[in-house]
């Protein structure tokens, strides 16, 4: 298991995440949480959340997943779904969870929530697996 001080490390090695500003959090379960609230850098012309924004943090939140078990992987394929428009001021938060942890690749599921539990993005991804990490 990889520390919480390295995966954190991690996604702030990724300057697209402290550009949007997004935090990255301990959640009390140990779980790493990238958690956002939504301004004027992040809203498209309808002023709600541009997708790409929750697309990135569900992008980095599933590759810190895989990171916390010892894997540096690469993206293969992602798919998201919009359930809800994210509205200007609103505090979001993602949750990831590896479904799949194989030698070669690994299968991710992410969901963008608020603090109500509403559930905002649905993303399914596949990534592959560059190094394995000897912690």
């Amino acid at each position: 298991m990889v520390s919480i001080d390295r995966i954190k490390k991690f996604c702030h090695e990724n300057l697209v995440i402290d550009y949007l500003g997004v935090n990255v959090v301990e959640h009390e379960d140990e779980s790493i949480r990238l958690e956002l609230t939504v301004d004027e850098r992040h809203v498209n012309l309808y002023n709600i959340c541009h997708g790409g924004v929750l697309t990135t943090m569900a992008d980095t939140a599933m590759g810190a997943a895989c990171l916390a078990l010892g894997k540096k992987v690469v993206t293969i394929s992602l798919t998201i779904e919009f359930m809800h428009a994210v509205p200007f001021g609103k505090r979001i938060f993602t949750r990831a969870t590896v479904l799949h942890n194989g030698i070669q690749t690994m299968t991710c599921e992410c969901e963008i929530l608020d603090e109500h539990g509403k559930l905002y993005s649905k993303i399914h991804a596949i990534f592959f697996v560059i190094e394995t990490l000897d912690d």
